[in-house]
């Protein structure tokens, strides 16, 4: 492959008509392994709950086996739906997985729910919610993943210091100008949207992001 062209993987870890979860998760890691010796950058897993034929619900898990398969490439979500959990708990779920897989972990967020309303209470999320709170769970778990403040109490122990690389994701105008407020590289889901990929990417380049091009389901 052509060093001067990173090309990764997202993966949704479908399901082939009555193929097993397991079956489908064996696929993906078999697909990780060939990647890597393709020389992929990334293999990054999605965040999607209650859909049938799609095994991809617990993304942690999911990158840890993954990662545990793979020698090199670098493992991560595409993307864990930050609303859907408490910061504490994705800054330690990802500094774990950040410990024992050194250099190789990211962490790509998004701010919709990855499911239906009957999922989203499910998941405890408060139904009235719009999403206008994920700059504040960011911030909070960029606190967690970051260096110790000085009197900071709680503390993601794994996680605290682990610096694990933020990107946010996002098929509007929203995550963009975040990323491009932040600094932060961005993936827009042009495979959602794709006739607003360039308006948003804009977005991020007149903030001095990074802008990452999420080009299909399989690959961005």
């Amino acid at each position: 492959m052509d060093k001067g062209l990173a090309v990764s993987v997202l993966d949704l870890v479908s399901m082939r008509a009555s193929e097993s979860a397991g079956s489908a998760i064996a696929r993906s890691v078999n697909l990780a392994q060939h990647v890597e010796q393709w020389g992929y950058q990334r293999y990054w897993l999605a965040e999607h709950h209650s859909i049938p034929g799609l095994a991809c619900s617990a993304t942690p898990v999911l990158i840890g086996h993954v990662a545990a398969a793979t020698k090199t490439i670098r493992v991560g979500s595409g993307g864990v739906m930050l609303p859907n959990h408490a910061p504490l708990v994705v800054a330690e779920q990802f500094g774990t997985l950040e410990a024992l897989y050194p250099g190789r972990i990211d962490l790509g967020l998004g701010r919709a729910p990855g499911g239906d309303f009957q999922t989203m209470r499910a998941l405890r999320r408060d139904l009235q919610q719009s999403g206008d709170d994920f700059p504040a769970l960011l911030a909070e778990l960029q606190t967690y993943l970051g260096p110790e403040r000085p009197g900071q109490v709680v503390k993601a122990i794994p996680g605290q210091g682990s610096n694990v690389p933020i990107t946010l994701l996002g098929s509007s105008g929203f995550s963009a100008q975040l990323a491009g407020m932040q600094g932060l590289p961005f993936a827009f889901a042009a495979h959602f949207a794709p006739e607003h990929l360039y308006e948003q990417l804009s977005y991020t380049a007149k903030n001095s992001g990074q802008a990452k091009y999420c080009g299909s389901p399989t690959s961005w």
